[in-house]
């Protein structure tokens, strides 16, 4: 065992990182722009250094000895450390040139990330902002990879590994086309609000049950849900075009034109929209300030 740090240089824990994060050294090799021979070389000094296989072969890549798991968390975080430690103290936002990319919904697209980008591009705008789908199960990998800067999330489904904070709260209301024949009268019964016809968007679970639908169990009530989506921005077409209605987001339904409003004839529970983020980002100048510009805008 040759375990003098001077010994070990970055490189090695870059390549260490990224082998735990491939599980194979040609994925590896190309991820750090290095040849597979010369990644070879570097797993075969990590060994040494560390007096461990670090990786058997398996029959779907490498898996990683119980000493190289234990290492995988130190190693990413030193990682981080140097990389903050590297970067330039202050940050300046018009000369900014970077891409943050963001985890959401299209919910959270419409409602927070188009005002964000509005407001962003008047003092960033070098900043390029990429959206992508939000991901649960690959969520926490993405953020430690850097894959993923920031996430779009609510409290009950954010990993208690990352940072968050609350944006905003959000509650529900009835939406409906401007000319429905419900629309002339100022609120809904609870009568009616059953007996009309439902659509709703559901991302998993229970298609044709919502959070409307549990509220409505605790009186004895129910009412027909007759189409189920994955997609908010489907809804308004939807709705135009039948007399169904829809319980959607407050913030979503007053940025849809040609909408009728109503409160819900019941209490239904809202929910909080939060911003999560990982630790590899936490100190850094610019994902601090994006975050606190996304933070300034939820809250008008």
């Amino acid at each position: 065992m040759n375990n003098d740090i001077r010994n070990l240089d970055l490189n090695l824990l870059k390549t260490l990182d990224a082998l735990l994060d491939e599980r194979n050294v040609t994925r590896a090799a190309a991820r750090l722009s290095l040849t597979q021979p010369a990644v070879s070389g570097m797993l075969t000094r990590l060994r040494d250094y560390f007096a461990d296989p670090l990786f058997i072969r398996a029959p779907h890549g490498m898996m990683p000895t119980a000493r190289a798991q234990a290492l995988a968390a130190p190693v990413k975080q030193i990682l981080a450390d140097i990389e903050h430690l590297l970067e330039p103290t202050a940050f300046d936002p018009l000369s900014a040139a970077f891409i943050w990319t963001l985890a959401a919904t299209d919910y959270a697209l419409k409602v927070v990330i188009v005002p964000f980008i509005a407001e962003l591009k008047k003092h960033a705008p070098g900043i390029r902002i990429r959206v992508e789908p939000v991901q649960p199960q690959r969520l926490v990998s993405q953020l430690e990879r850097g894959e993923v800067d920031a996430a779009l999330m609510t409290p009950h489904s954010t990993p208690e590994a990352l940072h968050s904070r609350a944006l905003f709260e959000e509650r529900f209301v009835c939406m409906m086309r401007a000319d429905h024949p419900d629309a002339a009268q100022s609120s809904l019964t609870l009568d009616r609000f059953c007996a009309l016809e439902h659509a709703l968007v559901s991302w998993d679970g229970e298609r044709f049950r919502g959070v409307a639908d549990n509220a409505l169990t605790t009186i004895g009530k129910s009412r027909h849900v007759g189409v189920s989506v994955n997609n908010f921005l489907i809804l308004p077409e939807i709705l135009t075009v039948s007399d169904m209605i829809a319980v959607v987001p407050q913030r979503l339904a007053s940025l849809t034109p040609g909408m009728c409003i109503r409160e819900v004839p019941l209490p239904i529970p809202g929910f909080t929209k939060t911003l999560a983020w990982h630790e590899r980002s936490h100190r850094d100048p610019a994902h601090q300030w994006l975050r606190n510009l996304l933070f300034d805008i939820s809250q008008r």
